[in-house]
This record gives structure tokens, sequence and C-alpha cells, in this order.
């Protein structure tokens, strides 16, 4: 039997685990308040990351709206119709709609703006472009 002091003795292993649940105590004592430093800052973090993705979302939304207004609006002003207004009826309402004729060929582009989730950030700008060969009956 180990001797624990001045003539008092126990069994071996006794106050052992006593030792040990304290020495875990002390542990995770030194731990306290991580959880709430780690989100303090990892949420910063993860907002940014969770409005990137919801921009990118958005404009490659305005970007399929540009592409589909473009191309209905080519082949509109292909067959003679009115070619920006078939792609206004389809993109954005803040969209800029060009269309530019050539002797054969009709070209329309559409550019849209998106803007940034989260503040005051500079607008992205998205775009489109669609080229028709003229319908042999609206060849002027």
């Amino acid at each position: 039997m180990p001797d624990v002091g001045p003539g008092v003795s126990r069994p071996a292993g006794v106050g052992q685990g006593l030792l040990r649940s304290l020495g875990r105590r002390l542990s995770r004592a030194g731990d306290r308040g991580s959880f709430t430093a780690e989100l303090a800052a990892g949420l910063p973090a993860l907002m940014l990351l969770l409005f990137t993705g919801l921009t990118a979302v958005g404009a490659m939304t305005a970007q399929g709206r540009c592409v589909d207004a473009a191309r209905e609006g080519a082949l509109a002003a292909a067959r003679g119709a009115p070619g920006v207004a078939e792609a206004a009826r389809i993109a954005s309402p803040d969209a800029q709609i060009d269309l530019a004729e050539g002797a054969d060929t009709v070209t329309v582009t559409v550019r849209a703006p998106v803007e940034v989730l989260g503040g005051r950030l500079p607008v992205i700008t998205v775009g489109a472009t669609a080229v028709a060969a003229r319908e042999p009956a609206a060849v002027r």
C-alpha cells in the first residue's frame, strides 16, 4: 500500500478516479465560451458565403432571362415583327435592349443589372446576344 501521509495509508487505486475527474473538470473549465467565440468569428464568413451564393443564383437567373429575351427578340425581328417589343416582354423590366439590323441578319442584345445582396455594392450586369437570319419574306 502506498503511503499517503505520515501514518496514513490507503489501498492502491483509491482516489485515482477522483483525481481524473478533477483533471477533466479543470480542462473543461478552460474551454468555457470557446463555442461563442468561434461562432462570433465564423458567422460573418458564413453570411458572406450565403450572400455570395444567393447573388450568384440571381445572376444566373437574370442571365437565362437575357438569353431567352435576346433569342425571342431576334427570331421575331427576323420574321418582320417588332423584335424589341418581344424581347422586352421576356426580359426584366430594367433591362436594356438593343436591335441591330443587317442586310440579311438581325442582332438583339439584352443587358440586365443584378443587384448584389447584402448592401450598397456595385451592380453586376449580365447580358446576352442573339443573331438570326432574316426570313425570305421579311428581307427588304
